[in-house]
């Protein structure tokens, strides 16, 4: 075979279809690499517990990026190190006091896997924690006594702006933010200078892939530095213009595989 390469995926939007399933063809496909000795990984900012059923359904041996690279890990090598990058709890409490002056919808803190909410939300817990209940729900001042590894903030939709504009302008030497685009419009917050690209270069150096030899797939501006990090950044069809702009390919969309095609392509799979 050729050398190997390390495949990085995301999910929503690029890996799973609208339906939030792995098409067979695309399934196929990394199944196929994965017996030729190439390395398939999640890079996602999901957190491991609605992640994992894809690792399992896949039959990854790999580290996964979660948290858009603020946790990484090896499920099955403790060798690997857990590599958990979270705000420090002044920051995050500065972060939360300024959001509620905007009287944001909700606030909902993880650390790791564990989920706090500032108020009860059956959207959020249906959608976000996989109905799971949230260990506390009240006062985040409160409630929240460890660094959270993310803070997701649901604004009013004509706040999203000012707010985002205020969070770079007070707090972007310690804070990167992202947004989950409609329907949600949830912005997301995370320690300064975690990418999924720093969590994809750890596993780079563990398997000691090169750059060239990074493919890398994603659809979102969480996506950005992991696609221009990779040798091989890859857009989906559905992506946002940004993204494609920032990309050395762009693929056919989540919906038609756009994975599959590209990889069977550029690896030369009959």
């Amino acid at each position: 075979m050729t050398q190997p390469y390390l495949i990085a995926l995301d999910l929503d939007g690029t890996l799973l279809t609208d339906e939030k399933k792995i098409p067979r063809k695309t399934k196929e496909i990394l199944f196929k690499l994965i017996d030729l000795g190439h390395h398939v990984c999640i890079s996602t900012g999901r957190p491991y517990r609605s992640s994992n059923m894809y690792y399992e359904e896949l039959e990854l041996k790999t580290p996964i990026v979660n948290f858009n690279g603020a946790f990484v890990h090896h499920p099955h090598d403790a060798e690997f190190g857990i590599h958990h990058s979270p705000l420090e709890l002044d920051v995050a409490k500065r972060i939360i006091t300024a959001c509620e002056t905007f009287k944001v919808k909700n606030i909902m803190v993880e650390v790791l896997d564990d989920v706090y909410l500032k108020r009860p939300d059956e959207v959020i817990v249906n959608t976000f924690i996989m109905n799971e209940n949230p260990l506390q729900i009240g006062d985040l001042h409160k409630t929240l006594k460890e660094d959270p590894t993310a803070i997701l903030v649901h604004p009013e939709d004509h706040h999203i702006a000012e707010l985002r504009a205020m969070l770079e302008k007070e707090h972007a030497e310690v804070v990167d933010q992202r947004v989950w685009a409609a329907p949600w419009n949830i912005i997301e917050v995370i320690r300064s200078g975690i990418s999924k690209a720093t969590g994809l270069k750890k596993i780079a150096e563990y398997y000691n892939i090169p750059q060239e030899r990074i493919i890398a797939f994603g659809d979102e501006d969480n996506d950005f530095e992991m696609i221009e990090y990779a040798g091989h950044g890859v857009a989906m069809g559905n992506a946002i213009d940004e993204l494609k702009e920032r990309a050395n390919y762009v693929t056919l969309t989540n919906q038609e595989e756009g994975i599959a095609h590209y990889l069977k392509n550029v690896l030369k799979l009959v």
